[in-house]
């Protein structure tokens, strides 16, 4: 696993400067809508985000909440920290691995993540250790794209996998509704947001 999250973590060192450019088509087109469904779900009075990358949801973060944010690559998160800055946001921010986290447990009302755990090595274990420091009556929300149903586009999706990994660092081929049931998590709503590739998903410890 160690091998894996360094992997992990060297790729998006090497591609950070060149993030925002990169997902820009997407971002206009798309993700800038399905954020703020993100914001409208987050409640309590403390959050976590697990892959904050450059800061792309810090536009979107609840007012008046403690909202910690964490990252595995350090260049990702020195562009979160810099935006966060120019918005005037008071937001902690740190370096962390999704498969480790360094909190106690029950220590966060919400947590939540966009499109991260298509790059976190062992995805499972991620939403293990979101549900460990999720307080009892807390909520994951995860906005996600997943390998498709259909089966043709499926395979397609599998044999492109290994090239997106290289050049983005994310698996578009992640059943990652199955892993949130598998890593104990009691899922209340799945919304399809684009066809059955984008999905938005709430559960409870």
């Amino acid at each position: 696993m160690a091998t894996s999250k360094n992997l992990t973590r060297k790729r998006y060192n090497r591609i950070a400067f060149c993030y925002d450019l990169m997902e820009a088509p997407l971002e206009i087109l798309r993700f800038s809508s399905w954020r703020p469904k993100i914001r409208d779900r987050i409640k309590g009075s403390k959050a976590l985000e697990i892959g904050v990358g450059t800061g792309k949801n810090l536009d979107y973060y609840p007012d008046d909440m403690e909202i910690t944010a964490v990252d595995l690559s350090p260049r990702m998160l020195k562009r979160a920290q810099k935006r966060a800055g120019l918005l005037g946001l008071q937001v902690r921010m740190l370096e962390m691995d999704a498969q480790s986290l360094a909190f106690p447990d029950n220590s966060f009302d919400t947590v939540f993540a966009t499109f991260v755990f298509c790059s976190v090595p062992d995805p499972v274990q991620g939403l293990k250790e979101l549900r460990r420091v999720c307080k009892p009556g807390g909520r994951l929300v995860v906005l996600e794209h997943v390998r498709p149903s259909n089966k043709l586009l499926g395979i397609f999706f599998d044999v492109l996998n290994p090239f997106v990994v290289r050049m983005m660092g994310a698996n578009i081929n992640r059943r990652t509704i199955d892993n949130i049931t598998e890593a104990g998590w009691q899922i209340q709503t799945e919304k399809k947001l684009s066809s059955d590739i984008v999905w938005l998903i709430e559960a409870t410890p």
